[in-house]
């Protein structure tokens, strides 16, 4: 087993810690971008790798980019990206704000590959991180564990790798090569035979469900294809220009200093502008699909709203789903081959997080307004969540919306606590004991884990031991 030793881990490479990549190489970080590792599970840099399928969209305008909103000077903005990749003429010939899902993700690709300091690590698959103790018992640092054996010792942990998704309780004991998650969608759907007839239910009513519905037109043709739904129908996102308001960066100061009434609603109300909802383009397109097929007589896909999946197992080759009408109450079954679930993420902290306060003996998951998880006692080191604190920090934790101030809020964050030095078993400023720093105590003099240095990472992203 070898064990790398950095000042900065952050665990996953999507827009969140990329963004705070550019946000450590760019703000002066007193050699800190140098001693920072971002890893990443996955064989390359893509965004929302289940669902990048040409024809789709982001919701959000292309200056919410990683840093644009906090520096559009810098040279990693996505009109930059353009320029590099000689189309800055035709997205601007487009006329739209809204760049294809394709374009994002070749966008966070060029900003991993143009990064000069912070080091990236693909193909590391984490499987959990401990506390670091010291022998007086305080925490100094974080170890994390790869699925290789390999482990990472850092001083500052950013775990930004997203939430974990929901299977619903009623399908979770079903053949997992049956069912296929939106994350899952295109390598899935890669491995299945384009001509056969499949039978398929897709369950959700919000964007992912709709994608995949229309995906199995052209990726599945031949297939039967049944929507269900617990809602009376589809709804369009509430995207008007008032309620976009609360996706501002700015906005964060507001919801976090709000009494818990207050959150509670403003999350309840703004529910339908991210969540429960289709794209309103692609709510035409499915419509006028669906009406082109009865119109020709075409009768392989249709929608079954207002339905409870209430129970579901398997007889023979077939998934046997349990279908109870909202309306009449009446109890129905829906023979599959396969389920594609377009249900979401779980709401509560990924496994990872909770695994880790676990660790550390919390009672509860809370962060502060920097973003940095509150550990209840003093510590030389410090571990940040990106994209779960939608409780505390707004309905946008989750989105492009605030990558680049948010990423500063936690850089700038860390460069502060860095200054911050244990004397004597108190946590206080290094200005308040320069004048002891040539000739510390014994007692002041730092332990072997307080003296570790980080090991350069080579350029080419490989980790020495």
């Amino acid at each position: 087993m070898t064990n790398h030793d950095v000042e900065l881990l952050a665990i996953g490479a999507g827009p969140a810690n990329l963004a705070l990549a550019v946000a450590l190489e760019e703000l002066g970080a007193d050699g800190l971008a140098e001693r920072s590792l971002v890893i990443e599970r996955g064989p390359t840099v893509e965004w929302q790798r289940g669902l990048l399928l040409p024809w789709t969209k982001s919701q959000v305008a292309f200056a919410k980019d990683l840093v644009t909103l906090r520096n559009p000077r810098s040279k990693f903005t996505f009109l930059n990206y353009l320029r590099s990749v000689g189309r800055l003429d035709d997205f601007i010939n487009m006329g739209s704000f809204t760049p294809y899902r394709v374009e994002v993700s070749g966008y966070l690709q060029w900003v991993s590959e143009s990064l000069r300091k912070v080091q990236l690590r693909l193909g590391c698959d984490c499987t959990s991180v401990e506390p670091v103790r010291d022998s007086a018992g305080s925490l100094t640092g974080w170890l994390t564990r790869l699925a290789d054996g390999s482990t990472i010792s850092s001083r500052y942990l950013v775990i930004g790798a997203g939430r974990d998704p929901y299977i619903p309780p009623e399908l979770s004991h079903l053949p997992a090569d049956r069912l296929i998650h939106s994350t899952r969608y295109r390598s899935r759907v890669a491995e299945l035979d384009k001509d056969q007839h499949h039978r398929i239910a897709v369950i959700g009513a919000a964007q992912s469900a709709a994608e995949m519905f229309r995906a199995t037109q052209h990726d599945l043709p031949n297939s039967d294809v049944s929507w269900v739904m617990r809602s009376i129908g589809l709804r369009a996102y509430d995207t008007n220009k008032f309620t976009n308001e609360l996706y501002y960066p700015s906005y964060i100061d507001k919801f976090f200093e709000a009494l818990p009434e207050g959150k509670k609603q403003i999350l309840q109300e703004m529910h339908l502008t991210n969540y429960s909802g289709v794209e309103s383009d692609l709510l035409q397109e499915l419509y006028t699909s669906l009406y082109l097929d009865r119109l020709s007589g075409v009768e392989r896909r249709r929608l079954v709203p207002m339905t409870d999946i209430t129970g579901a197992r398997t007889d023979g080759d077939d998934i046997v789903l349990e279908l109870t009408d909202r309306k009449t109450g009446a109890v129905d079954e829906l023979r599959r081959d396969l389920v594609f679930l377009g249900t979401g993420f779980v709401r509560e902290m990924p496994r990872l997080i909770r695994g880790l306060g676990a660790a550390i003996g919390l009672d509860r998951i809370e962060v502060n307004r920097q973003y940095r998880l509150e550990l209840g006692e003093p510590s030389d080191a410090a571990c940040y969540l990106q994209g779960v604190n939608e409780a505390t920090h707004g309905i946008a934790d989750s989105l492009l919306s605030v990558l680049g101030n948010r990423a500063a809020d936690i850089a700038q964050d860390i460069l502060g606590h860095r200054t911050v030095k244990r004397v004597n078993g108190v946590h206080r400023p290094i200005a308040e004991h320069l004048s002891t720093a040539e000739h510390p105590s014994p007692a002041e003099r730092p332990s072997g884990a307080d003296r570790r240095t980080a090991v350069p990472v080579p350029a080419d992203g490989a980790v020495p031991a």
